[in-house]
């Protein structure tokens, strides 16, 4: 492996363990040089600690635009909670609000964008386009906008939306689609056995509709109808003949977490099978030290495919940028959902 200064970044995004870098992780960083970096509840504490850390990471590889992502998408999905920061609705909230949830869904998106913006974070892991299944495992369930494939691609699309004119980036997910599992991925393999066309029309469908879009996060399901063995994530079938094909997304393909079970195999295969198969970064969450080391011993240099998607992205994140009235997405979030619990 070799630092920021001497190569392209490795084609990783790592969590860190806590609040602030400890010096074997700082040291670590350095020498790993992971594209960027992703951060969960355990790393914040409040707005101040925030800041400091994200600087603090960006500071390891030497890179101030190295990409900052979280899981903010409001309801139980969320990194950044009260006192610090303000709670908001779940996909299946906003969905429910009718003919005022495409509005609900843009503003909520804002005003989260406006919460990361401040702490430097500029990718956001949202919006959630799998479909809402009658007896599917309960890990997506009131995250997803419902059942219909062009609701929540029109959802969808205003939570992007929203998150652009703040200044970050959307990340859709989990791409071709997660709603149908039966199990959790985060302990086991779903496996989807339902025909390649009726998912084309369903479960793909959303994902057809924002292709758009800048990131993508790839589901750890099979899809027999595809390919019968690997998950979508570790299979090039998959990858390269329905998100990159059928599905026509050409931003940036981010692994869902190396470290979940769905996957087989240790870590450093699951990273290089995750960017042998077509992903361009591989995602590893939890910030042990030890597997990180395993993981960045597997991947390799960012290639110049995926360079340029980053960039595009990027560039796409300042372009977009527009100036809101805080105090009046406020307003309006607050008419449409109160105080929520």
């Amino acid at each position: 492996m070799s630092g920021a200064s001497l190569s392209a970044p490795s084609a990783v995004i790592f969590g860190c363990a806590g609040t602030a870098l400890g010096a074997d992780e700082r040291a670590f960083f350095r020498e790993a040089d992971p594209l960027g970096f992703i951060l969960f509840q355990r790393n914040c504490a409040d707005p101040g600690q925030v800041r400091a850390l994200v600087a603090e990471l960006r500071q390891s590889v030497g890179r101030g635009d190295a990409p900052v992502l979280i899981d903010q998408e409001g309801g139980r999905v969320a990194r950044l909670r009260p006192p610090h920061w303000r709670k908001y609705p779940s996909g299946a909230q906003i969905a429910a609000l009718g003919t005022a949830a495409a509005a609900a869904a843009r503003t909520a998106a804002r005003l989260i964008a406006d919460d990361l913006e401040a702490l430097g974070i500029t990718v956001d892991c949202l919006p959630v386009l799998d479909l809402s299944i009658p007896g599917a495992d309960a890990v997506i369930g009131d995250r997803s906008y419902g059942a219909d494939p062009a609701r929540v691609a029109e959802l969808g699309r205003a939570a992007a939306e929203g998150l652009l004119a703040g200044g970050v980036l959307p990340v859709i997910k989990h791409i071709p689609g997660h709603g149908r599992a039966t199990v959790d991925s985060h302990f086991a393999c779903p496996v989807v056995d339902l025909p390649r066309g009726e998912l084309d029309v369903s479960d793909f469908a959303p994902f057809g509709s924002l292709r758009d879009m800048p990131w993508a996060m790839t589901a750890h399901v099979v899809y027999s109808a595809i390919d019968r063995v690997r998950p979508a994530t570790l299979s090039p079938t998959a990858i390269g003949d329905v998100i990159r094909g059928a599905i026509g997304f050409e931003g940036v393909l981010l692994s869902d977490d190396l470290s979940m079970q769905a996957l087989g195999g240790t870590l450093a295969e699951r990273a290089r099978g995750a960017l042998a198969a077509g992903c361009d970064l591989a995602l590893h969450c939890n910030g042990k030290l030890d597997e990180m080391r395993e993981v960045a011993g597997a991947v390799r240099p960012l290639n110049a495919a995926a360079a340029r998607r980053v960039a595009t992205a990027e560039a796409r994140r300042v372009a977009g940028r527009q100036g809101a009235d805080r105090a009046a997405l406020e307003r309006q979030l607050d008419a449409w959902f109160g105080a929520l619990a």
